[in-house]
């Protein structure tokens, strides 16, 4: 009967290790890192961090997803601080890119702080104004690229544009003119 209750014990023992090293396995294969962060300037992926966008938030529930190529679900409370971002959580527009740095308690992910990507600063001297691109336009003297993914190019573009998401730039270079004095007006949907 010792023998037994000793061997059942093993194999429990055994299970419960498997199961948790399956599990951490298959947690750490998911992204924490989006795509378009982690471009070569932008973000290196951290411990304990996630960048990506934003896709719900439940105030009632206190639980934050974001999009990493991978959808995680983070808690949030009273104490979760907050960084470019000066309303509720729950007023973070969806998409916006955010990082989340958090805990881990339980086997569940709580934020501790939630960085909202503020607006970028654009050098005036590159910013062409609404009048110039028309001109550009008409006259057809340039090559206007769509910066964003393909679902946001497709649901609206400058006519005559063409799509390169800049997380994959390097894959359509040979999309881009040979001659280098060519215009080139390349545009993203606005400060971010």
């Amino acid at each position: 009967m010792k023998r037994k209750r000793s061997l059942l014990l093993i194999v429990m023992v055994f299970c419960l290790t498997f199961a948790f090293l399956v599990s951490n396995s298959i947690s750490q294969q998911k992204p924490i890192i989006a795509k378009s962060c982690s471009l070569p300037g932008c973000h290196t992926a951290k411990p304990n961090e996630l960048y990506g966008n934003l896709k719900t938030v439940s105030a009632k529930a206190e639980m934050i997803q974001i999009d990493t190529g991978a959808l995680w679900t983070v808690k949030f409370d009273e104490n979760t601080k907050l960084k470019n971002w000066n309303q509720p959580i729950n007023k973070i527009p969806k998409e916006k890119e955010i990082t989340i740095t958090y805990v881990e308690k339980n086997g569940e992910l709580y934020a501790t702080l939630i960085n909202v990507k503020p607006p970028v600063v654009v050098d005036p001297a590159k910013v062409i104004k609404v009048s110039e691109m028309k001109k550009i336009f008409d006259d057809k003297k340039g090559l206007i690229i769509d910066c964003r993914p393909p679902g946001r190019y497709h649901e609206g573009h400058i006519p005559g544009s063409i799509n390169i998401w800049y997380a994959e730039f390097d894959k359509h270079i040979d999309k881009l003119p040979q001659d280098k004095n060519e215009l080139i007006v390349y545009y993203c949907q606005g400060p971010t």
